[in-house]
């Protein structure tokens, strides 16, 4: 430990998870030294407006010229939270090549470029470290690197958005319907006043990529993601899931299988038994299956200043103890494999469906033999209601491939007797059913 030993840092950005990390790097200064062995000063801090001011934060370190920050050779580590695809793409490209680490919470730049800039890093000997860019304050990243490097992962699933699991569980607790339960979150400050990113999700989707390079050892960029949001989802759809002891979450799920590696996210149906079905509000988890610990989750807030925060200090604590040993670089990219990657209607699923169908003799029989023709099975049945002259049906298949589902899907939109396809939800399982 070399408490005389100062490391100085640029910020790129002051937003929230800016504030965050400046709040935090404050908070721990006294004890920087004895954690890291070394003290830790943010020396510039890159803002767009420099008239704006900021509470808390001392103004002399603030410019708005990024090359202040790329250009000072005291300073040894950016941090980049600015968030987006460019500038920070160039700002941290400019960094690396000036042999400068780099600390990032961008999920959606690594979702995209975090193979190009790992391999960059790597040829200038640097770290590049991005705990902060999936699940907030949630430990996943350096597991998966390191503590989990000893398995041969083969599946990560996880709540990875907050705002739409608060979303799903005002629906699921409160009845509410998405478009109540959306306003919630908005008031609440738990969604943006766009809110496309996470109800569609995007951000899910790009936080699974990031994590399924890493476990599976091969470049997957977010255009590889299936993704479906939760705005179909409705308090009926939550009722019947409850009926079959269900809950309904938007997951993100990775899996390596031997004929290539799917990455989807999707609203799915959940035993109520199931770790991830008891996390609720904001709250994320990832449930992680390797060969030799079995099954892991990691669990925690997901977003936030001070959780986001903590992620990011906490990679610049280890890459200050990199620096004093002289072994940064040591853990670059991962992704020595390049292993095929499955098209959605190439992977398999079970699937609840609820439809409007003509209540007449006959009906029935004509749907289950649409689905016969297309391999799939009814496990669970049910005609729930009678509205008008049509019946509500409630169905659950075995598992079926995605691509034979759908054109049973396709057959049934083109049919008479069905009035109207309500919902199609993936289920996860549902026990010995």
């Amino acid at each position: 430990m070399n408490q005389e030993r100062v490391v100085k840092t640029g910020l790129l950005g002051l937003g929230t998870v800016g504030s965050g990390v400046y709040k935090l790097v404050e908070c721990q200064k006294d004890e920087m030294a004895m954690k890291a062995g070394a003290g830790l000063k943010i020396q510039k801090i890159l803002v767009h407006n420099m008239n704006k001011k900021r509470k808390g934060v001392d103004q002399s370190l603030l410019t708005d010229k990024w090359e202040d920050i790329i250009n000072d050779d005291e300073i040894e580590i950016v941090i980049e939270v600015m968030g987006g695809i460019e500038p920070a793409r160039t700002y941290i490209k400019a960094a690396l090549e000036k042999g400068k680490h780099v600390v990032t919470a961008n999920k959606d730049l690594m979702a995209m470029h975090g193979h190009e800039l790992l391999e960059l890093a790597g040829e200038n000997h640097c770290d590049l470290l991005f705990e902060a860019a999936v699940a907030g304050g949630i430990p996943i990243i350096r597991p998966l690197k390191q503590c989990l490097a000893g398995n041969n992962i083969t599946e990560i699933m996880g709540i990875i958005n907050g705002t739409t699991n608060f979303i799903l569980t005002k629906m699921k607790e409160d009845g509410m319907d998405f478009g109540e339960a959306l306003q919630l979150a908005t008031d609440l400050g738990y969604a943006e006043a766009d809110p496309t990113a996470d109800i569609e999700g995007y951000d899910a989707g790009r936080k699974l990529a990031i994590m399924a390079s890493i476990a599976f050892h091969t470049p997957v960029t977010f255009d590889d993601v299936f993704t479906e949001g939760i705005t179909k989802i409705t308090a009926k759809d939550m009722r019947y899931a409850k009926e079959m002891g269900c809950s309904i979450k938007l997951l993100g799920i990775a899996k390596n299988t031997e004929t290539g590696i799917e990455v989807k996210v999707h609203p799915t149906m959940i035993p109520e038994n199931h770790p991830l079905a008891a996390v609720n509000d904001s709250f994320n988890a990832v449930f992680v299956h390797g060969d030799a610990v079995d099954d892991a989750m990691f669990y925690g807030r997901g977003a936030g200043a001070l959780p986001t925060g903590s992620a990011v200090v906490g990679d610049i604590m280890d890459v200050a103890r990199n620096m004093l040993f002289h072994c940064n670089g040591r853990i670059g990219c991962s992704c020595y494999k390049n292993l095929p990657i499955k098209r959605i209607g190439d992977t398999t699923s079970r699937y609840y469906i609820r439809m409007r169908l003509e209540d007449r003799a006959g009906t029935l029989a004509a749907m289950a033999g649409v689905f016969a023709e297309n391999d799939a099975s009814i496990a669970i049945l049910l005609q729930k209601e009678t509205i008008e002259n049509d019946a509500e049906i409630v169905v659950v298949t075995h598992e079926v491939a995605e691509k034979k589902f759908m054109d049973a899907i396709k057959k049934f939109s083109s049919m008479e007797m069905v009035k109207e396809i309500s919902s199609i939800i993936r289920v996860y399982a549902l026990g010995n059913i």
